[in-house]
């Protein structure tokens, strides 16, 4: 059994993400009914571990919410390279953010032409 496979007790914030979610966003869900093909409550509000979610939550209502997803699916987040944020990654992603990639790549530029200009020594048309 991998460290992925044991459940382990949600967070309170991890539970108020998931009854947010679902109360916004779930078509299985109506305010009056609950969760419409169980004719019941939502299966999601008694979860207390991580583990067997609701198939349609976890595909189609999780992703929304890439923090609360990395945490309960355990997927890896990675530090973002220039700002410290942790994020989950989409393929080779090591920015946190458009500005976040922009920025490095203006670093980036700025120290090669510094590079380049000290390979060309002093300025001797002064």
């Amino acid at each position: 059994m991998t460290q992925n496979d044991i459940p382990r007790e949600m967070t309170a914030k991890e539970r108020r993400e998931i009854r947010k979610l679902v109360t916004t966003l779930c078509a299985n869900y109506d305010h009056e009914y609950g969760c419409l093909p169980l004719d019941s409550e939502c299966y999601m509000f008694g979860k207390w571990y991580t583990g067997n979610f609701c198939k349609y939550f976890q595909n189609s209502v999780l992703p929304t919410n890439p923090e609360l997803e990395a945490s309960l699916m355990r997927k890896h987040a990675t530090p973002c390279k220039l700002c410290g944020r942790e994020f989950t990654p989409n393929g080779r992603q090591a920015y946190c953010s458009e500005k976040c990639r922009q920025s490095a790549k203006r670093m980036a530029v700025a120290a090669r032409v510094r590079k380049h200009r000290q390979k060309q020594g002093p300025d001797v048309t002064k």
